[in-house]
């Protein structure tokens, strides 16, 4: 990863590869934030690119947050970012009865939101996200795409302090 001083001089291309992966296949936000340098500091990087998120269209957004995998889920296909966060914790350990929670815990947020239920794996384990789902089910659709993102934003910025 070049430093953030050589990161600001790359080129389009360059620079939205350099930061693949930190929104969660949804490399337009790197792409579209590329035309908003230079940065400061990686924070300032990371406020911007949360922005360019939500400036975005719904479609966009809704896009976005439909790229993440489901929680625990051990068939999902995950980008090497999301499967290093859910085993971080503790998700590629579930025991039988906690996957099979975690599948019909994802299937109600699903058939409730028509998207995927959104946490911060770094910053919880399986018993708090348990919780979080069973809390957030309640909630109406437009409160759960604002914590989706705001989750959202949360995943990036961990992410982005690993690359730097």
């Amino acid at each position: 990863m070049p430093s953030l001083p050589e990161l600001n001089t790359l080129p389009q291309d360059a620079f939205t590869a350099a930061l693949a992966g930190l929104f969660e296949h949804s490399d337009w936000v790197a792409a579209r934030t590329w035309a908003l340098r230079p940065f400061a500091s990686v924070e300032a990087l990371h406020e911007t690119m949360c922005t360019v998120m939500h400036e975005a269209t719904e479609e966009e957004k809704l896009t976005l947050i439909c790229a993440h995998p489901d929680l625990g889920d051990r068939l999902a296909t995950l980008t090497p970012e999301s499967a290093s966060e859910q085993a971080a914790a503790g998700l590629n350990q579930l025991t039988a009865a906690e996957q099979a929670r975690f599948h019909s815990l994802n299937a109600a947020y699903k058939a409730r939101f028509g998207f995927p239920f959104i946490l911060c794996a770094r910053l919880n384990d399986a018993a708090s996200m348990l919780s979080a789902f069973e809390n957030r089910l309640p909630h109406d659709r437009d409160t759960e795409i604002a914590t989706a993102l705001a989750e959202i934003e949360k995943i990036a910025r961990l992410r982005l302090e690993r690359v730097f």
